[in-house]
């Protein structure tokens, strides 16, 4: 219905100041002095959840608390489920970013702040969109439900409790998510793959304390030098990850998929160029799409160890850590992996030091229909708030919660990414395009009006 697109513009100002409001709360939910920022983040999005007449809640966890409304029209229509989160990735460095990152900022069509695209920009068009629905229809086409929390950031640790002790109060037809992007600018997409992760951290210890290196060198092992020995070790030929074992459970690309990949006609040249590396890398015998969506990887997130100030200081380090993530495809486990590459990095270490392998945090891939009534409202949605059909995508990030509503709920996922694949998650100068914050409102209000015809 036009009256969707006309309330929208005619509400953009007042939209686009609540997102800059929401994106200057720093609720960064890894950081112990941040505590109060997050929660005033989760009482800022109850009242406005509130303001728009929906029944709100703040439910407290044993972490971050988890904001919860809903508003029930008739039970016996569809009930839509949407998902988000309020918490954001800390903004180091800091001396990266152009403006400070919790000060919003409006540059050309983006506006750049920490959480712009994950997630709060795309949340909040959802949230919008749902507003629009109840001012231009009269009444919510259908019920409504949303689930907001705070630890998406640390792996959403008290999230799963939280889902499990509330089975009957969050029965509904369709999880909404936009957590993720759309496959190029203008292009919308339906996300229907995520990847899995396994993230581990590996603690190499040496001598007591650090030791002079012309002294002691020679004598001792070092464990920079063999934490760089045994991450070489897991690397294989061609792209590969060289831990025995670690396809065994791989599912192959479909024909279909690989046919369907390839009819998005990616530019690896300009995706090179726009990634700043003089050439691209990869598992040989597959394009960057492909790698990128659907084959698994190992890649080292941090590395620390000994002497990283200014200057020189020569010294044999007592410890030496690396964090690194495993992206894994289905139909890989995240636990038999954990155990696979512990085994693995145990079983390469010298006698010499001593190796601790830390697990963080694992989740396991997802493949979602391509079919089905919400599938067929999304489409019609998306063609709507976008004026364009959707393509059909995976993803190489992550998103736990689709597995628990799954599993817990018995209720699937529908991803609508409306981010940018260069938006700078978790990155410096994060943005987020502010005609797709529109476009996101009039999806999500279009979308609730085709479950309703559905």
């Amino acid at each position: 219905m036009a009256g969707v697109q006309e309330y929208v513009d005619a509400h953009r100002g007042d939209a686009l100041e609540e997102l800059k409001d929401l994106l200057s709360i720093p609720s960064v939910s890894t950081d112990p002095a941040r505590r109060d920022d997050v929660q005033r983040c989760a009482e800022w999005v109850h009242g406005r959840l509130e303001s728009m007449g929906l029944a709100a809640e703040i439910c407290p966890t044993d972490g971050h608390p988890v904001v919860y409304a809903e508003h029930i029209i008739d039970a016996s229509r569809p009930t839509v489920l949407v998902y988000g989160h309020y918490d954001v990735q800390p903004p180091d460095p800091l001396d990266a970013w152009r403006h400070g990152p919790f000060s919003p900022t409006v540059e050309g069509d983006f506006i750049v702040a920490r959480g712009a695209t994950d997630d709060k920009g795309q949340l909040y068009a959802l949230v919008k969109g749902i507003e629009a629905a109840q001012e231009v229809f009269g009444t919510l086409p259908v019920n409504v439900k949303l689930l907001i929390e705070g630890e998406e950031e640390i792996g959403s640790t008290h999230l799963t409790p939280f889902i499990r002790a509330q089975k009957e109060r969050l029965k509904s037809d369709i999880v909404v998510i936009s957590d993720s992007s759309q496959y190029a600018r203008d292009v919308p997409a339906i996300t229907y793959g995520l990847k899995g992760i396994c993230y581990l951290e590996v603690v190499v210890r040496g001598p007591k304390q650090d030791l002079h290196s012309g002294s002691f060198g020679g004598s001792v092992a070092n464990p920079a030098n063999v934490l760089t020995r045994m991450i070489a070790a897991c690397q294989g030929p061609f792209g590969q990850v060289g831990i025995p074992g670690f396809y065994d459970d791989v599912r192959d690309l479909e024909a279909w998929e690989r046919e369907a990949f390839a009819e998005l006609n990616f530019d690896e040249d300009a995706f090179r160029q726009d990634m700043g590396v003089p050439k691209l890398f990869g598992e040989d015998g597959f394009s960057s799409l492909e790698r990128r969506w659907a084959r698994p990887t190992l890649d080292v997130n941090g590395l620390i160890s000994g002497f990283t100030g200014e200057g020189a200081k020569t010294v044999i380090p007592c410890e030496a850590r690396a964090k690194f993530s495993m992206r894994l495809v289905p139909d890989q486990d995240p636990e038999k992996i954990r155990d696979l590459v512990t085994d693995f990095l145990l079983e390469v270490a010298p006698d010499s030091v001593n190796v601790e392998v830390v697990d963080h945090h694992g989740t396991r891939p997802v493949l979602v229909p391509r079919d089905g009534k919400p599938i067929q409202a999304a489409e019609h949605a998306l063609a709507k708030g976008f004026g364009r059909k959707p393509v059909y995508i995976r993803e190489g990030g992550s998103i736990p919660v689709v597995n628990t509503f799954q599993e817990e709920l018995g209720v699937g996922s529908l991803l609508i990414g409306l981010g940018l694949p260069d938006d700078g998650a978790h990155g410096p100068n994060e943005k987020f395009c502010i005609a797709d914050y529109y476009r996101g409102m009039v999806t999500m209000a279009h979308f609730l009006e085709a479950m309703a015809a559905s």
